[in-house]
């Protein structure tokens, strides 16, 4: 290279050619480190939260938990042969989706109708924003001790209400053939709130010249609801769609406790969480708790996966 001093930050290749060696300022250098740093308290929280735990609870769906949680024994794809086998857990796989199938559209339904509603210039919005949102900072445990009153068969509100007006009582917890739908109320009443703070935010990105223009070309409210606010606020209604239906497909809480261990409601209402739950904890199989947890898992990952597809025929981004 001596002699070539206008070659001294050039590449040279063995055909002659040069190539200009990329420099990485001062600048980029900072952005990247920066770009890292705030990044890695997330990645690390995933990784602990969630990624470890995820590769944990598949290795012990291989192993019979032992006695006091050791000596545990690999024993392969029994869980699985037995998770297949069982009945209860088809069972509880439909009662998830009992569960899911009413709540998720429901709730999704009746929170874009309220959005809508206090979207618009009324009095008194921020006051019914803060009530529609209670039940979603009130302890789980007092939702339930309040809907188990309301659903009481014998002294409930509810068939107070039904007896006023001639109708018989209803069994609400205790029916086989219901309890999974009075369960599925609450969990409407209690993502209403949630579902309805996002959609407003949603909603009120939506320029009103859009509106506007559609009433000058003479569309009712009707028309302007399904042709305009329905597409524009497709993205938000995806995130909410997805985020419900891996909820409801979680759901434990309400179940747990608002139906008694000894009702006859319960093979009917328990969901594939409360299984896990009563086998890993209760009976301390921690390793076919994990294999039903494996499979809830994959339930929820296939869904998703379809979703993500099927939004690219129905979610309009700007």
């Amino acid at each position: 290279m001596v002699g070539y001093p206008f070659i001294k930050n050039r590449k040279v290749d063995f055909m002659g050619k040069g190539k200009e060696k990329k420099r990485v300022t001062k600048r980029a250098r900072s952005e990247f480190l920066w770009g890292w740093m705030f990044i890695l308290p997330t990645m690390t929280g995933l990784m602990i939260l969630n990624i470890i735990p995820i590769i944990q609870t598949i290795w012990q769906s291989f192993f019979k938990t032992g006695a006091f949680g050791r000596g545990n024994i690999f024993i392969g794809l029994e869980n699985y042969q037995r998770l297949f086998a069982d009945d209860s857990i088809w069972q509880a796989l439909i009662n998830t989706f009992k569960y899911a199938i009413v709540e998720v559209p429901f709730s999704i339904a009746i929170a874009l109708v309220i959005a809508v509603m206090l979207n618009s210039k009324m009095r008194g919005r921020s006051t019914y924003r803060a009530i529609y949102f209670l039940p979603m900072v009130v302890a789980p445990a007092a939702v339930a001790m309040v809907w188990k009153w309301l659903f009481n068969s014998e002294f409930g509100l509810l068939n107070h209400i039904l007896n006023s007006i001639g109708l018989k009582s209803v069994h609400w917890l205790s029916d086989p053939n219901i309890a999974i739908y009075s369960i599925a109320v609450v969990g409407i009443w209690g993502v209403i709130g949630y579902n309805m703070v996002l959609f407003l935010a949603g909603l009120q990105e939506i320029p009103r010249d859009y509106y506007e223009a559609a009433e000058i070309d003479g569309a009712n409210a009707f028309q302007q609801f399904f042709k305009i606010t329905i597409p524009l606020i497709s993205p938000t209604m995806f995130f909410v769609v997805v985020t419900r239906v891996i909820a409801s497909l979680q759901v434990f809480d309400s179940i747990f406790m608002m139906i008694d261990k000894s009702s006859q409601a319960l093979p009917k209402t328990q969901s594939l969480v409360y299984l896990f739950y009563r086998y890993a904890f209760v009976e301390n199989n921690k390793g076919y708790g994990s294999a039903i947890v494996v499979l809830l898992l994959m339930i929820i990952m296939v869904i998703t996966v379809i979703q993500m597809v099927a939004q690219k025929k129905w979610v309009h981004y700007n």
